[in-house]
């Protein structure tokens, strides 16, 4: 059935919520009271739900619930009623949306218009019992004992050092707890104010700036990133011109993740998105999700640049200000110094025992990534913002943003299929996942549910609600890639929803166990393709040397010993052979990546080709010249006459640093550094001369070309 334009639109701002609160004389009339009812919109009749109460100086509040909008606790204002007459606004939306009634003689019904922008509709509201929907389940007492038992026991199973949680019912927190410890040598315990990196749920911090932008009229959802960031490029020419800020931040954008090209990278955020053309596509544009976050960090750098601040600055002052997130911040290095910070901790196999033993895992500075996942917080400041997204951008009355643009977010865009993410969060429970702007959507055992996780070195988190039913959920730990999060959102929710409890306990470790079977497998089947017994083509020191990629950066791979070291963003990783000319790095982080050496017509070892991620083709590293060969003194032992077929070249050394080469009758050849005691000649492919070092003098120049090989003594 059609609605029409107008009654669309007071659909949408009456997801916004209202407030109402009053008390008085026990004889005479009140509106004092939980009332239900209706507005007449055109084609529909929209069931709102309203509280009203007065306090001790007759002032009245009140709120108002729209289930089907999932809207819950929206302030009103402006609320007057004067024995018979009663009327208030809600707050925040534009058109001035206005109620105006009558209470009837018995004081059971409230009847009037409702007016915005022009339109007018009727409404009646019927006095009734004190229970709302949002009261349906147990009582927040029974709720929070059983939490707290499924709680303590899940930790245990999971092995978690320390964990930060919040449950929030009603729109309200009625259990901010820490268990555990934040620092496990020192026996420091967990608090509510304890600091935890949350990781990717950093995200939905980030969308929810880009929303406030566009609510401004700053950006547009739907402009191309170009307009806002010229110089924006991907390889895919079509995707460039046509990337849109929505496209950023709902994982569309045909790239897969290239995690590794800013992992532990020291590039600034500039220079990464101005790498982002060089980083192969697999899917074709708005195609397909899949998990980017360099996208994010494209959006959360625009909108720095729009507003000639950084994303720092807004996330800061527009979103932790406002909601009195005191204890939050966009740093590592912030997070390192808070009074109450938790350690990162990761598990280890025990070579002496089967159980896992736990370490600490040094934090990671991703300040470079950060609107992709740098927050730190606690569980009391997360609390606020679960609240912030369950009032629908109100929160203690406050309409911090506009509804309309939290059910935007809130609202699916794509349909997630495949990877980590659907094995973990597609069961029977929940057959299928989406994605908003910065959350996952989903349904769990008929309710809606939209949450987002987060996992960085040390620490793993996820922040979860339910809109309709007003219930959310907070877990913070330092244990790195831990499924605990995700059990004790399913777990919580299930108690406070009153269902049956389902053991999500045992059902993940037998997910869990699997994809640990899957890894192990995978490394039975490569040892298989091992060809043993096999010798490399070079010496090793020919190995060693610079490799770099124009997005991915250099690789340095050094000889000590008998062994070659690669090191990439600051780690270094010992290299055992593979076979032939293919390396194996070793240690815990990233164990198993294999390199392959590749070597140019000459012989030479040029390349360096490495699956840093494997839905694209390798990425090959080009060897970098020896820095000597930019030096001066090195380039001035080449400087000379050259005798090559009867004619005279030169070999001089320009001011810049630069080996240049004069041919009778010729333009003057600069000669770019290229490997030992080898040139290229700029400009010319293929073509190159190498001096020829004897005794410790350079006796000749040797002009390499496709049509041969040309040797040129050097002249006394």
């Amino acid at each position: 059935m059609a609605v029409s334009i107008q009654s669309t639109r007071i659909f949408a701002f009456l997801a916004i919520c209202l407030l109402f609160h009053p008390a008085a004389a026990a004889d005479q009339p009140t509106i004092a009271g939980h009332w239900q009812g209706t507005i007449n919109i055109p084609n529909m009749e929209l069931e709102i739900l309203i509280d009203f109460a007065q306090d001790d100086q007759g002032e009245w509040t009140g709120t108002i619930d729209i289930p089907a909008q999932g809207a819950r606790g929206l302030a009103l204002k402006d609320i007057s009623f004067d024995g018979s007459k009663a009327t208030f606004k809600i707050t925040g939306p534009p058109g001035d949306p206005t109620f105006n009634g009558t209470l009837s003689d018995d004081g059971t019904e409230i009847t009037g218009d409702f007016a915005q922008s022009g339109g007018s509709f009727p409404f009646t509201l019927t006095r009734a019992g004190d229970t709302r929907l949002s009261d349906v389940g147990p009582s927040s007492e029974d709720a929070i004992k059983a939490i707290d038992e499924f709680l303590t026991k899940s930790l245990d199973t999971w092995n978690v050092p320390g964990a930060g949680i919040a449950v929030i019912k009603d729109g309200e927190p009625i259990l901010v707890k820490g268990y555990g410890y934040r620092d496990i040598d020192k026996k420091l315990p967990v608090t509510e104010d304890t600091q935890f990196a949350i990781g990717s749920a950093s995200k939905a911090f980030t969308t929810l700036i880009l929303g406030m932008l566009a609510q401004e009229g700053t950006i547009d959802w739907d402009e191309p990133v170009r307009t806002y960031l010229p110089t924006f490029e991907l390889e895919d020419r079509f995707a460039s011109e046509r990337m849109t800020t929505r496209d950023l931040v709902c994982h569309r954008s045909g790239l897969p993740r290239h995690d590794l090209m800013w992992y532990g990278s020291s590039m600034s955020r500039e220079e990464l998105v101005s790498r982002l053309v060089y980083l192969q596509p697999n899917k074709d544009f708005r195609t397909e999700f899949q998990y980017q976050n360099l996208m994010f960090l494209t959006a959360g750098y625009l909108a720095g640049q729009v507003t000639g601040t950084s994303w720092d600055y807004l996330v800061t002052h527009r979103i932790f200000e406002p909601l009195e997130m005191n204890n939050s911040n966009t740093s590592v290095d912030d997070l390192q110094r808070a009074p109450e910070h938790a350690i990162g901790y990761q598990e280890k196999d025990d070579d002496e025992s089967d159980v896992k033993k736990i370490e600490v895992m040094p934090y990671r500075n991703i300040d470079n990534m950060a609107p992709a996942g740098s927050i730190n917080s606690s569980a009391a400041d997360m609390a606020r913002w679960v609240q912030l997204q369950l009032g629908q951008g109100t929160i203690d009355g406050k309409q911090i943003v506009a509804a309309p643009t939290i059910q935007e977010l809130h609202r699916p865009h794509i349909v997630v299929s495949g990877g980590m993410i659907t094995q973990l969060f597609t069961q029977p429970e929940m057959p299928h996942i989406m994605y908003g702007l910065g959350w996952f959507v989903q349904p769990y055992r008929g309710h809606e549910m939209i949450h987002h996780g987060g996992n960085i070195d040390g620490f793993s988190a996820l922040v979860g609600f339910m809109p309709k039913d007003n219930v959310g959920a907070v877990i913070l730990t330092n244990l790195n890639g831990t499924p605990f999060p995700t059990v004790a959102m399913l777990g919580i929710f299930d108690r406070l929803l009153g269902l049956e409890t389902i053991e999500w306990n045992d059902r993940y470790q037998t997910i869990w166990a699997q994809l640990e079977q899957a890894q192990d497998q995978a490394k039975t089947l490569e040892d298989i393709n091992r060809k043993k017994n096999t010798k490399t083509s070079h010496p090793l020191d020919d190995y060693a040397g610079t490799y770099t990629h124009p997005a991915y950066g250099s690789l340095a791979v050094s000889k000590d010993g008998k062994k070659l070291t690669g090191a990439y963003n600051g780690m270094s990783y010992p290299l055992e052979h593979w076979h032939y000319d293919v390396f194996e790095t070793t240690g815990y982080r990233f164990e198993g990546i294999k390199l392959a050496f590749l070597t140019n017509l000459n012989g030479d070892i040029d390349r360096l080709s490495v699956a840093l991620e494997q839905t694209v083709d390798a990425i090959v590293f080009k060897k970098e010249p020896p820095k000597e060969m930019f030096e001066r003194d090195f380039l001035e032992q080449f400087v000379g006459e050259y005798d090559l077929m009867g004619m005279t070249v030169t070999a001089t050394v320009r001011d810049d640093n630069v080996l240049i080469m004069t041919v009778p009758g010729q333009p003057v050849f600069e000669l770019e550094p290229y490997m030992t005691t080898e040139f290229r000649l700029k400009g010319y492919d293929d073509y190159s001369v190498k001096f020829v070092i004897e005794k410790g003098e350079v006796k000749r120049a040797v002009f390499i070309q496709p049509n041969g090989v040309f040797p040129a003594d050097r002249k006394k």
